[in-house]
């Protein structure tokens, strides 16, 4: 099976919304669980997709699309979905891959993607927010390159830290001005 990275349809939402709030609520990332008000945020994806970009991976078999496998949220030009970016920066926010199709790529297909848009913009980085205990997340961060930011840390309630991840992005070769 094959992934393929594209914006979310109208069509689309409310099944995105859905897996990234059973997701969350899954994995348990959520702090009040099942009461938790950002259940309802990240439901919404039709106003992610007002306010940034909303990407889905889908399994596609045989050229014909299929499955929903995972989701992002692409923040590259700040706005009401930026938590933590500064000019020249951009993040995204709340990847998610159902369960099921964990270790086949989606997420890692996301967060390239995202890489891909920001470079695309003239962006010098990304920078993300991720709880502590992420620990399979945090290693496909470093494998893409990303490192701790620590001094970009931030609580979004009294006792709860988020950990700030960032990397750079050089240019490309292709991008390099020969002087």
């Amino acid at each position: 099976m094959d992934i393929v990275i594209r914006d979310a349809g109208p069509e689309e939402y409310d099944a995105v919304g859905e897996l990234c709030a059973r997701v969350y609520l899954g994995d348990g990332l959520l702090t009040f669980g099942a009461d938790d008000e950002y259940l309802v945020e990240l439901r919404d994806a039709a106003r992610r997709a007002a306010h940034a970009e909303l990407l889905v991976a889908v399994g596609t078999a045989g050229g014909v699309a299929g499955e929903l496998l995972g989701t992002v949220t692409f923040v590259g030009d700040g706005g009401e979905f930026a938590n933590i970016a500064r000019e020249g920066e951009a993040e995204f926010r709340m990847l998610a891959v159902r369960p099921e199709a964990r270790g086949r790529g989606a997420g890692e297909a996301l967060v390239r993607e995202c890489l891909r848009r920001a470079r695309a913009r003239g962006l010098k980085r990304v920078i993300i927010s991720t709880q502590s205990h992420m620990h399979t997340a945090h290693r496909l961060y470093g494998r893409l390159g990303f490192v701790r930011a620590p001094e970009r840390d931030w609580a979004f309630l009294a006792g709860h830290l988020l950990h700030a991840f960032a990397v750079d992005l050089a240019p490309r070769r292709d991008q390099r001005h020969n002087i």
